[in-house]
């Protein structure tokens, strides 16, 4: 690949072709020009329906409820604050507060009042 964190060598050649620095190539045997994909059924221009589970935070509920035990939901608030007292100011705060609350009701209480708690004894 071009990129990521684990790169060892730049890379200085284009990511593109055809390209003039002799870089890589098309093989069109591999990958022929009239390649193409092919799916079953019909493709169809329709409205999605919502199931139950489409929403941004009934996964992470699961996780936190059925995946998670009491320890890992301890490390997970601890995370948290420890994140959220490095700085974190309104209006970010407030957005932090309900984040975790739409994902669980108790984390989301357990993180806000941890945080209120740690920034008033400092």
């Amino acid at each position: 690949t071009k990129g990521g964190v684990m790169r060892m060598r730049d890379a200085h050649d284009p990511v593109y072709v055809p390209n003039s620095k002799g870089g890589p190539v098309a093989n069109p045997q591999r990958f022929p020009e009239n390649a193409v994909w092919a799916a079953d059924g019909d493709f169809v221009r329709a409205a999605y329906t919502l199931r139950q589970d489409d929403n941004d935070f009934s996964q992470a509920n699961v996780l936190v409820n059925r995946v998670m035990d009491d320890a890992a939901r301890d490390r997970l608030v601890n995370n948290i604050v420890g994140h959220v007292l490095q700085g974190v100011e309104e209006p970010v705060l407030s957005r932090v507060f309900e984040y975790w609350s739409n994902v669980d009701a108790a984390i989301g209480a357990r993180v806000k009042e941890e945080v209120l708690s740690k920034r008033s004894a400092h």
